[in-house]
């Protein structure tokens, strides 16, 4: 097969893939309306136990959705699972900071969770990913110090926010046909 083929074939095997980025602003929304309800240092330990549910939701909603997430014969879904993988190693710098720094806690896993669309993108050849990556980040940074006394809830609104963006760009970009 070629790169092309296996991009249809990824795509038509994921039903435009959707499940994450819902998954995302379901598990985000929580965090931000939870961080108006706590204090900080717990909202924290939300935020970190809470994205770690996202992948599961998401294969939930896959399920409904008829989404394969995970595709062993798919080169392109193998590359996508180590994007994965690769944004999950980032937990070895979430914990210390968790532990030293907590009040960077947001502004890591909110960057760190989000660097798999710049592959995304390339994989769907289609710039949706890095407009999510690129937008996300800069929303987080400037949520981080704009609002710095209610981080988790402006970082978690810029997420959503990006989310939105590109579950709408997903839903209404044109596949290439089969």
């Amino acid at each position: 097969m070629t790169l092309d083929d296996y991009r249809r074939e990824f795509e038509q095997s994921s039903n435009r893939s959707v499940s994450m980025p819902i998954a995302g602003t379901i598990i985000w929304a929580v965090v931000a309306v939870l961080s108006t309800q706590l204090n900080e240092g717990t909202a924290v330990y939300i935020l970190l136990f809470a994205t770690g549910a996202i992948f599961p939701t998401a294969l939930m909603i896959a399920k409904i959705r008829n989404e394969n997430l995970v595709s062993p014969s798919n080169p392109l879904a193998k590359l996508m699972g180590l994007c994965i993988l690769m944004v999950n190693l980032l937990w070895v710098v979430h914990i210390p900071l968790l532990l030293n720094a907590p009040e960077f806690v947001p502004l890591s896993l909110g960057v760190g969770l989000g660097l798999h669309w710049v592959v995304y993108s390339w994989i769907v050849n289609h710039p949706v990913g890095l407009i999510h990556a690129i937008l996300r980040s800069v929303l987080i940074v400037a949520a981080w110090y704009l609002f710095p006394n209610d981080g988790i809830l402006a970082i978690s609104c810029a997420i959503i926010f990006a989310y939105l963006i590109s579950i709408y760009q997903m839903l209404t970009r044109e596949l290439k046909p089969a």
